[in-house]
C-alpha cells in the first residue's frame, strides 16, 4: 500500500515575487495548462485583488484537473470575516480551495500586526470558518512557522489547531525566512505530528536561502507531512522556493519514496519536465540553468574521457537515472581531455558510425585540441563540433559562401535631442553561382538599437535563396563572451545559443580578436547547423 502525497503549485503566485519576474495573463494561462498536464493536485493561481494581472487571470483561468486556488490573507483584526473586503476579494475569484497566510510566530503576530496573540488565532479561525461556510476548501499557510515554533512553540501549534477545529483541509508549515536546516524541520515537523495535528492534513512549504529547499521539503515528507508546496526551476522570492523540477523526479524515480508514495504525476508525465522546465524559462526570456538537476543541459552530460567509456558500455555507470525519463538527453561533449570514446559516442550520436580504426578519429582529435588552444570550446557549443566533424568526413555541404560582410556603429542625436545609436550590417553571400546582398538595421520593435551583432543576423538570414524557408524559425536566445586572454593580445570566444520552432536548441563558437568577427562565426555555424540538420 502507499500512500498519496499531494503536490502544490505555486509558480503563479511565489514564482512571480522572484526579482525580475513579472507574467502577463496569457502566460499565467499556458503555464496552469502545462502544469495540469503534469499532474500537480494544487494550482495557486495568484492574489485576487493584489494586483491587476492576478484578478485577470482568475477572470480567465482555465479549466484543469487540479484545484485552481486563490490566495490571500486572513481576515484583519476588528471586523467579521464576512465583512472584510480583501478576504471577500479572494472568494470572489470563485475557485474550488483557498490558501490564506496567516501569522504563526508571537514575534511576528505583535511586532508586525501589532495586534494581541488572541487576535490572531480569533482572525485565523474565524477566516477560515468562513471559507468552509462558502463551501471551499481551505488551507493556511502558517507563516513563519519554524523560527515561531523555535520561540514559543505552545503559541504556534496553537495556530495550527485554531485552523484545524475551524475547519481546514491543510495546514502548511512555512519556512519562511528559508533558514532552517533539515534536522530541525524533521524534527519539528514530527512533534506537530504528535501534538495532535494529522499528517494527512499536513503541508510543507520551504524557501531555499540555504540551498536547502528540497532537503527541508523531503524531510518534512519523512517525518509524515503528505501535502508539499514549491514552484517549477525553484523560482521565489529571494533564493527561491522548492524546485520541483527536482522534487518530482525524486519523489517518483528515488526510494524511499517512489515505493512508498503516490502523486497525481505519473512517471509517464515526467517525460515532460525537461519541456515544461524550458517553456517557463523561455516565457521570461531566462537562460535555463545548465547544472540544473533532472533538467539541465548538462545534468546528463559526461566530458572526461573515463567517464565516457563507462558510459558506452553502460550508462548506469555514470548516471542515477535514465534521462529520458525525465525528458532530457545525455550529452558526450568534445574537449581537449576528450579520447576516443567520447568522440565516437558523439559521432553516433551525430547519425556518424565510425570505426575504432578509422584515421579520421585521430585528426579530429587534433583540430578540436589545436583549437581549443587557439581559443574554442566545444564542450558548450556542440554544433560547432559536429560541422567540424562532419567537415572531415566530407559530410557538410557548402549550402553558401560568405563573400563579405561590413557592420557600421552610428550615433548621433535623434529630433528629441538624445543620444542614440544604430547599427548597420550588410552581408552579401553566393548561393547557387548567384550573389545577393542583404542590409539589415538592428533597430527593435520599439525604436531601441540590438546592436552590430543583431544587425548582422538580421542580414545572414534574410535572403539565402532555396535555402530560406528553412531558416526563417531560427532565433537567437543568448549570447555570451568571454576574453580568453588578457593584454594586447586579447582573444574573444562568442557563444551563441540558437532555437527554432521544433524546440531544437543548440550552441556555436567563434573566436577572434574582434568581437563582431568571432560573433559572426559563431552565426554562420547556427545557420550551417541548421541546413545540415534539415537537408544532409
Amino acid at each position: 500500500m502507499t500512500e498519496r502525497l499531494y503536490i502544490y503549485d505555486t509558480t503563479l503566485r511565489d514564482g512571480q515575487q522572484t526579482q525580475g519576474v513579472q507574467f502577463h495573463t496569457h502566460e499565467k494561462q499556458h503555464i496552469a495548462t502545462v502544469l495540469d498536464d503534469l499532474g500537480v493536485d494544487y494550482i495557486e493561481g495568484g492574489w485576487p485583488g493584489a494586483n491587476p494581472t492576478d484578478s485577470a487571470f482568475f477572470d480567465a483561468a482555465p479549466q484543469t484537473n487540479a484545484q485552481m486556488t486563490a490566495f490571500g490573507m486572513t481576515k484583519r483584526a476588528g471586523r467579521s470575516a464576512a465583512n472584510d473586503e480583501v478576504l471577500a476579494g479572494v472568494l470572489n475569484a470563485g475557485t474550488g480551495a483557498v490558501c490564506l497566510v496567516g501569522k504563526t510566530s508571537a514575534f511576528h503576530v505583535t511586532d508586525a500586526l501589532r495586534i494581541t496573540l488572541e487576535e490572531n488565532l480569533a482572525n485565523i479561525a474565524d477566516s477560515i470558518a468562513h471559507i468552509v461556510s462558502q463551501g471551499r476548501e481551505a488551507l493556511l499557510d502558517a507563516e513563519h512557522f519554524f523560527d515561531g515554533y523555535l520561540a514559543d512553540p505552545a503559541y504556534a501549534l496553537g495556530c495550527l489547531h485554531a485552523a484545524i477545529e475551524a475547519g481546514a483541509r491543510w495546514v502548511v508549515l512555512c519556512d519562511t525566512n528559508g533558514g532552517s536546516l533539515p534536522q530541525d524541520v524533521a524534527r519539528i515537523t514530527a512533534e506537530v505530528i504528535k501534538a495532535g495535528i494529522p499528517g494527512d492534513k499536513l503541508g510543507i512549504h520551504t524557501h531555499n536561502d540555504t540551498e536547502n529547499a528540497v532537503a527541508n521539503t523531503l524531510a518534512a515528507v519523512d517525518a509524515g507531512a503528505r501535502h508539499i508546496q514549491g514552484t517549477l526551476n525553484g523560482l521565489g522570492e529571494r533564493c527561491g522556493n522548492a524546485n520541483l523540477t527536482t522534487l518530482l523526479p525524486i519523489l517518483l524515480l528515488k526510494e524511499p519514496y517512489a515505493s512508498t508514495f503516490r502523486t497525481g504525476v505519473s512517471v509517464d508525465a515526467l517525460k515532460g519536465l525537461t519541456k515544461a522546465s524550458r517553456m517557463l524559462d523561455d516565457i521570461l526570456n531566462r537562460v535555463p540553468a545548465r547544472q540544473a538537476a533532472f533538467v539541465g543541459a548538462s545534468a546528463f552530460a559526461h566530458k572526461a574521457g573515463l567517464h565516457a567509456s563507462a558510459i558506452l558500455k553502460n550508462p548506469a555507470t555514470y548516471e542515477h537515472v535514465d534521462p529520458a525519463v525525465v525528458g532530457n538527453a545525455r550529452v558526450i561533449p568534445m574537449s581537449n581531455q576528450a579520447g576516443q570514446s567520447n568522440l565516437r559516442k558523439r559521432l553516433g550520436d551525430m547519425g556518424l558510425e565510425v570505426a575504432k580504426d578509422d584515421p579520421a578519429l585521430g585528426r579530429i582529435l587534433n583540430r578540436v585540441k589545436e583549437r581549443e588552444d587557439a581559443g574554442y570550446s566545444f564542450d558548450t557549443a556542440q554544433a560547432s563540433f559536429e560541422l567540424l566533424a562532419r567537415r572531415e568526413f566530407g559530410q557538410a555541404p557548402e549550402f553558401f559562401e560568405v563573400k563579405r560582410y561590413k557592420v557600421t556603429v552610428e550615433r548621433r542625436k535623434n529630433k528629441r535631442n538624445k543620444m542614440v545609436s544604430l547599427s548597420e550590417a550588410v552581408v552579401v553571400v553566393k548561393v547557387d553561382g548567384q550573389k545577393m546582398l542583404s542590409v539589415s538595421e538592428s533597430m527593435d520593435e520599439t525604436g531601441s538599437d540590438r546592436g552590430p551583432v543583431n544587425a548582422l543576423a538580421k542580414a545572414l538570414a534574410k535572403d539565402l535563396g532555396p535555402y530560406q524557408t528553412l531558416i526563417d524559425d531560427i532565433r537567437l536566445v543568448d549570447f555570451k563572451v568571454r576574453i580568453t586572454q588578457g593584454g594586447t593580445e586579447a582573444v574573444t570566444r562568442v557563444v551563441i545559443d540558437s532555437e527554432d520552432s521544433g524546440g531544437n536548441r543548440w550552441s556555436t563558437v567563434g573566436v577572434s580578436a574582434n568581437i563582431v568577427d568571432a560573433s559572426f562565426e559563431a552565426l554562420l555555424d547556427a545557420v550551417n547547423w541548421k541546413l545540415v540538420r534539415d537537408v544532409v
